[in-house]
């Protein structure tokens, strides 16, 4: 299976007010979940299997709505899992499977499945990139990779891989990238051949940046500290890009981690930031609902976290020093 990476669309900054429509999930007699607002009206009926803990009542995270699970009476899409609908209960799409459940979003964008075929949404569970290849990525570095004409093959009882087909590289466009002829050093290496840095940024923007940047040693100390092998300087350099700009229902720059070869540290949560639309709060991302914690918090946590796992393993190559 191809290795992956990502992509990121630069658009005008402007302010948005953040919708506040409070929804709640809702059980029936027979355990199908549905959603209604604060008032009690219905706004999803309930219809779906939920296989997840989720309980009677819970609020619904983020700017659409996801049923993890099967919809009543309907075959599910190959390759797809659970329902989003938008606030109104407007079906939007169904999430790309992954892992044993709804995709993830990756810098701003989820895997989508329509008839068979792969595309990307944004988190308002706007259409990106229209569903029209066998299979892609998730999105890393500005870029993802695609194949056309490509299958899964089942590994052994749990894990697929993919198979043939044509391999190509898009950009958060969905467009197709071509790798460059010649280097200049600060390009992305993806399957052995390398593609145009895609960030550009503001003087906004690189100030912003600056702020992690300026705590990169700390920060590649304390994410480093726990690794058996021992790391030069260069392999533990940490790079910081903006991936994602305030939009509606999300009045945030989204900062991600990236290691010195310019892949995500962690496809999920750790190390990755969220800036407030005047670049002066700077939180972190804690769980699967994208809790925000205020950064100085997270940056205690993670101080007494390597600390305390360096007064246990005395010989860990990997030092942290707090200064």
């Amino acid at each position: 299976m191809k290795k992956l990476l990502l992509a990121i669309i630069l658009t005008p900054i402007i302010s948005f007010s953040q919708e506040t429509k409070d929804l709640y999930y809702f059980k029936s007699k027979d355990s199908l979940v549905g959603v209604k607002d604060k008032a009690g009206k219905i706004i999803v009926p309930a219809q779906f299997k939920i296989f997840s803990f989720l309980k009677d009542g819970d609020p619904v995270q983020g700017e659409t709505i996801l049923f993890d699970g099967d919809k009543e009476g309907e075959k599910p899409e190959k390759n797809a899992w659970g329902y989003v609908y938008d606030k109104n209960g407007k079906f939007l799409y169904q999430p790309f499977l992954y892992d044993n459940g709804a995709d993830y979003f990756s810098e701003g964008l989820r895997r989508l499945v329509k008839k068979g075929k792969v595309g990307f949404a944004d988190r308002n569970g706007k259409i990106i990139i229209e569903a029209e290849h066998d299979f892609a990525s998730p999105f890393n570095y500005g870029y993802a990779a695609f194949c056309d004409g490509c299958d899964w093959e089942k590994t052994n009882d749990e894990h697929r891989s993919i198979v043939g087909g044509k391999w190509g590289v898009m950009n958060t466009q969905g467009q197709t990238v071509q790798p460059v002829a010649k280097q200049s050093g600060n390009e992305v290496e993806i399957d052995g051949k390398y593609y145009p840095n895609p960030f550009q940024y503001n003087e906004k923007e690189k100030n912003i940046l600056q702020f992690f940047e300026k705590q990169e040693k700390k920060l590649s100390d304390l994410y480093y500290v726990n690794f058996y092998d021992k790391l030069s300087e260069n392999e533990k350099k940490l790079f910081f890009e903006i991936v994602e700009r305030p939009k509606q229902n999300f009045p945030y720059y989204q900062v991600n981690t990236y290691n010195y070869r310019k892949k995500d540290l962690d496809m999920l949560y750790r190390f990755k930031f969220l800036v407030s639309e005047d670049g002066k709060t700077v939180y972190t991302m804690d769980d699967f609902d994208e809790k925000k914690i205020p950064f100085e918090n997270w940056l205690k946590a993670e101080i007494k976290s390597a600390e305390d796992f360096q007064k246990e393993h005395k010989d860990n190559p990997n030092k942290f020093i707090n200064k």
